[in-house]
Parts: C-alpha cells; sequence; structure tokens
C-alpha cells in the first residue's frame, strides 16, 4: 500500500492504496461518490465513465496511478456548481428509463461536447458507442446532445 493523491472534483484526496486498484473502487468505497455505477468490470459498458482531463475513461479499468496526475471529474462533480447543460437536456428530452447507465452516458456527452461543441449525427455516435443503455434511450441520447449542444 501507498499513499496516492487524487484530484477528484476540484478537491485533493489522499489514498491508501495499491497502484493497481481501479479507480471506481476508490471513487465508491474510499471517496463516497456513488453515482459512478459498476456494470460490467472490464471497461465494456460505459456505466463507469469519468472524465479525466476532460476525456472519458472506464474507471473500472483505469488503475489509480495511471490517473493519479489527472484532474478526475466525476457525475457529481458536475451537479456541484448545480446541473450543467447535459444534465438539463437529458430531464427535458426524458432520456432515463431506469437509469443505470445514465451517468457514465452524461460524462460521455460532456467530453463530446467539450471536443465538438456542435457535434453530428455521426459524432455522437462515435463518441457515444462505448456505452450501452439496456433500455435502448439512444435516440433520446442523441436528441439530448444536440439540445444540450444548442445551449452552448
Amino acid at each position: 500500500m501507498s499513499e496516492i493523491t487524487l484530484n477528484v472534483n476540484g478537491k485533493s484526496h489522499v489514498v491508501d492504496a495499491q497502484g493497481d486498484t481501479p479507480l471506481l473502487w476508490i471513487l465508491r468505497d474510499r471517496l463516497s461518490l456513488t453515482g459512478t455505477k459498476y456494470s460490467c468490470g472490464i471497461g465494456l459498458c460505459g456505466s463507469c465513465t469519468v472524465l479525466v482531463d476532460n476525456k472519458p475513461v472506464r474507471s473500472c479499468i483505469a488503475r489509480i496511478d495511471q490517473v493519479a496526475a489527472g484532474a478526475i471529474t466525476t457525475i457529481e462533480g458536475l451537479a456541484d456548481a448545480g446541473p450543467n447543460r447535459v444534465q438539463t437536456a437529458w430531464e427535458n428530452e426524458r432520456v432515463s428509463q431506469c437509469g443505470y447507465c445514465q451517468p457514465g452516458q452524461i460524462m460521455s456527452a460532456v467530453a463530446l461536447l467539450l471536443q465538438s461543441p456542435h457535434p453530428t449525427d455521426a459524432e455522437i455516435d462515435d463518441a457515444m458507442r462505448g456505452n450501452l443503455c439496456r433500455c435502448g434511450t439512444y435516440v433520446r441520447i442523441r436528441r439530448a446532445i444536440h439540445s444540450a449542444a444548442r445551449e452552448s
């Protein structure tokens, strides 16, 4: 075990953990940030997506020693200053059904809009491809991303 400092949602956190510990377990079990969800555990579904330096990262497979130098943002970090435009668009478009995958979907959408403020359908589909939704709300997700883009 060693002490590793993580910058999560603008705050510094020192955790005593192995460097190969998945970021997801630190977020959920040590920092009580449970908005980031566990699902597949192998980085395929996107439910655990967070941002590291504004890039989407699967926290279930990201080792803390790999992300310690970056600025980590979770779904809770987006909401710290009130709902951002993506969260508002998600609500307005009534995207969620069960909601389990939605934190990861939202984080991927935020990363996309930071990179491409007015994405095409093809750019949205490409950026969101790794985020699975068992409820099949993909059309509403795309509509919400376009709505959020118009708000910029």
